[in-house]
C-alpha cells in the first residue's frame, strides 16, 4: 500500500485491532493492515482517533495534513532516529563550507539536468515544436555550475534554469484543453499550475518521511533558506525528483487526457484553481503508481522504485556528508 491517503471530507480514521478503517456515515471506506503503511496522509478534513495516532507513532508511521486546494498545513512526526553522527555531520556542514557547497551543485545539476532531458525528449518526438533555446540555456546554466561555489548565486542558476525550463512547458503540452504561461503558486490559478502545486505537496511528504528515516534534521538545508518549520532538507533533496515524479506525472495525465477541465474547480473570492473531489481520487491514484514504477539507478546499479530512490538518495547523502564517499551524485535518468 504504502501511503494511505484519506479523500472523503469528515471520514472518522479508527482502529481495529491491526488494522487501520476509515468510515464515512457508518460504511467503510478503507480497511487496511497497519503493517502494509508507510505514511498517511489527510486530505481535507477527518477525525483521528487517539488509538490511531498512538499506532502510527509507536509504528514510526508519519501523518501529514492537507488542505482540499493541496496546500500543506502540518505532520505528525515520530520520534526522530537517533543517528547523531548523521545530524552531527549535517550541521557540520552548514554554512558556506565546501560539503555545502558541493551538495548545492548536485541538488541544481540534477534538477536542471532533468530538465533538459524532458525538453529534448519531447524535441526528438515531434518536429512541430522548437525548444532549442530552452534547452542550451539550461546547458549554459549546467556549465556554470562546476565554477560556482557562492550558494546565493547557485540559488541564482536554480532559477534561471527554472525559467528556462518553464519557458518552453507550454510546448510539452499536446492537449489543447490546457495551456501553461508561467508558474504561479499560492495560490495556483489554473488547472496545469493546480497539478504541479499538488503533485509538489505529494513529494514534500514522500522526501521528508525518507530524510527523517535516515536520520537528518529535515529543518536543515542548504539550497533552501532556513525558516523556522520548514523541512529544508526536505525541499532539496526533492529538486532532482520534480521533473521526474512530479513533471513526467502531469505532463502523462494531460496528454493522454486523463482529467478534464471539469475536474477542476476555481475558488471565486482568491481565483484558486484546484482539484474535484473525483480529480483528486485519479491523480493521487496516478501518483501512486508513479512512486512503485521501477527504473535503474545510475549509482546503485539496479533496479528500483521513486519510493526507494528517495530514501537512496537521502543515505547517499549521509554517506557524503559523514565522509564515507568523495561526492553526493544527484538523481540523473536520460
Amino acid at each position: 500500500m504504502g501511503t494511505l491517503y484519506v479523500l472523503q471530507n469528515d471520514a472518522f480514521v479508527g482502529k481495529v485491532d491491526e488494522r487501520i478503517t476509515v468510515k464515512f456515515e457508518k460504511k467503510i471506506l478503507q480497511d487496511i493492515p497497519f503493517i502494509h503503511l508507510k505514511s498517511v496522509v489527510v486530505l481535507g478534513r477527518a477525525t483521528i482517533s487517539p488509538a490511531v495516532v498512538s499506532e502510527l507513532m509507536i509504528r514510526h508511521i508519519p501523518l501529514s495534513f492537507i488542505n482540499e486546494i493541496g496546500h500543506y498545513l502540518g505532520r505528525l512526526e515520530p520520534e526522530m532516529s537517533g543517528n547523531i553522527f548523521v545530524r552531527k555531520a549535517q550541521w557540520q556542514a552548514a554554512g558556506e563550507t565546501p560539503q555545502s557547497i558541493h551538495v548545492v551543485q548536485g541538488f541544481v545539476r540534477g534538477k536542471l539536468k532533468n530538465y533538459r532531458q524532458i525538453l529534448m525528449r519531447r524535441q526528438r518526438e515531434s518536429d512541430d515544436v522548437n525548444l532549442s533555446k530552452n534547452i542550451t540555456r539550461i546547458e549554459q546554466v549546467i556549465d556554470s555550475i562546476k565554477s560556482t561555489e557562492n550558494i546565493n548565486s547557485l540559488r541564482g542558476l536554480e532559477g534561471a534554469g527554472s525559467a528556462a525550463y518553464f519557458g518552453g512547458f507550454n510546448q510539452l503540452i499536446r492537449n489543447p484543453e490546457f495551456s501553461f504561461t508561467k508558474r504561479v503558486r499560492r495560490p495556483a490559478t489554473d488547472p496545469v499550475n493546480s497539478l504541479l502545486s499538488f503533485g509538489y505537496t505529494l513529494l514534500r511528504h514522500d522526501v521528508q518521511g525518507a530524510v527523517n528515516i535516515v536520520g537528518f534534521d529535515p529543518c536543515l538545508g542548504y539550497l533552501h533558506f532556513d525558516r523556522y518549520n520548514r523541512p529544508s532538507l526536505a525541499l532539496d533533496l526533492m529538486e532532482e525528483f520534480r521533473p521526474l515524479v512530479v513533471d513526467a506525472l502531469v505532463l502523462s495525465i494531460l496528454n493522454n487526457q486523463l482529467l478534464t477541465p471539469a475536474d477542476f474547480v476555481t475558488e471565486p473570492l482568491s481565483g484558486a484553481v484546484h482539484l474535484t473531489p473525483e480529480g483528486r481520487k485519479t491523480f493521487l491514484t496516478l501518483y501512486q503508481k508513479k512512486k512503485i514504477t521501477e527504473f535503474k539507478h545510475p549509482v546503485m546499479g539496479r533496479k528500483c522504485t521513486y519510493q526507494e530512490a528517495f530514501e537512496l538518495q537521502a543515505r547517499l547523502l549521509a554517506k557524503y556528508l559523514m565522509g564515507t564517499t568523495d561526492k553526493y551524485p544527484p538523481l540523473f535518468l536520460k
